[in-house]
């Protein structure tokens, strides 16, 4: 992530909204904070991301209320970014004229401006983003207190319902509507095949480590902790090893089967399927079990919608 963010400091009793762009180019990237800055120059910018894996991440950490998504992205594009973060922040696109997402915005009255952008377009669109937000607030400000809300626990929900995911997080569902819009757009991204060996180096040892025998990722400093159990055979027991790769947590969740590993935590992703129970630690707090396991794992407050009593 480019942290050359630009900080506008905010104005009057109310907090200055939050703003995150995203754009893997830079000199439009530049153009865009630019515009940002005249057109809403009480907004406070927290980062200005290069490529959707990054402004992914950035959401996670600085829960803007809004996003300037570009749609052509490297890792993750702007829709999937925007279907990841579902109601919890307004989304602006930001698109060429070309682009044949442009005729579906359009039916679909989603808001976008075109590059070069220009701050009086970009006003525009703000415009409504303000108003959308004064009526129905997103972000850290719609949830102080941080706490999700507890529908009990038990069985995970659909983990590609971006409108429970929203409720889950305390800000306002993002309309059916416009889900389906992006479910349909994301539908045509076509993406490479999910990762099914991770080569790990364990002492002299280069380890090709299958995917299906992961239990977790976890980010280790600089590393990225690789948790497997491999199934063992005829007369052999299971046997569980752990390993640590350079690859970042962030880029390994694009890599990943997601129906089959949920991301639960921004430094925690886990096979579903050895999850044996999440536990309530207190309002805040949830915790994995795994099956065959002692330690447990943190769910924070975005995921913890993936866990609702049936």
């Amino acid at each position: 992530m480019n942290n050359d963010a630009v900080r506008n400091s905010g104005a009057g009793t109310r907090p200055a909204a939050t703003v995150l762009i995203a754009d893997d180019e830079e000199a439009p990237r530049t153009q865009l904070a630019a515009a940002l800055a005249a057109a809403w120059p009480e907004a406070r910018m927290v980062a200005a991301c290069v490529n959707g894996v990054d402004a992914w991440d950035a959401f996670l950490e600085h829960e803007p209320d809004v996003c300037l998504l570009d749609i052509r992205m490297p890792g993750l594009s702007g829709i999937e970014v925007a279907q990841r973060i579902g109601g919890r922040a307004r989304v602006v696109f930001v698109t060429a004229h070309a682009d044949h997402a442009l005729a579906a915005f359009d039916a679909g009255a989603v808001d976008y401006v075109l590059k070069p952008v220009e701050a009086a377009r970009l006003a525009q669109a703000l415009t409504r983003v303000q108003a959308g937000l004064r009526a129905h607030p997103t972000g850290a400000s719609a949830n102080p207190s941080g706490a999700a809300h507890d529908g009990g626990l038990g069985a995970p929900t659909n983990t590609h319902h971006p409108s429970a995911r929203a409720e889950a997080a305390g800000a306002s569902p993002a309309p059916a509507a416009l889900q389906a819009l992006l479910a349909e757009l994301a539908a045509q991204i076509r993406r490479p095949a999910p990762l099914q060996v991770i080569q790990a180096g364990v002492g002299k040892e280069v380890r090709m480590i299958r995917v299906e025998d992961v239990l977790y990722f976890e980010s280790d400093t600089r590393y990225t902790r690789v948790v497997w159990r491999s199934p063992g055979g005829p007369g052999a027991p299971a046997q569980d090893g752990e390993a640590l790769i350079r690859t970042p947590l962030k880029e390994l969740l694009v890599q990943l089967d997601a129906q089959q590993f949920w991301q639960v935590h921004r430094s925690v992703i886990v096979a579903q399927r050895h999850v044996e129970a999440a536990v309530r630690v207190d309002e805040n707090n949830l915790q994995l079990r795994l099956r065959g396991r002692s330690e447990r794992l943190p769910v924070s407050r975005h995921f913890q919608w993936l866990f609702k009593g049936q």
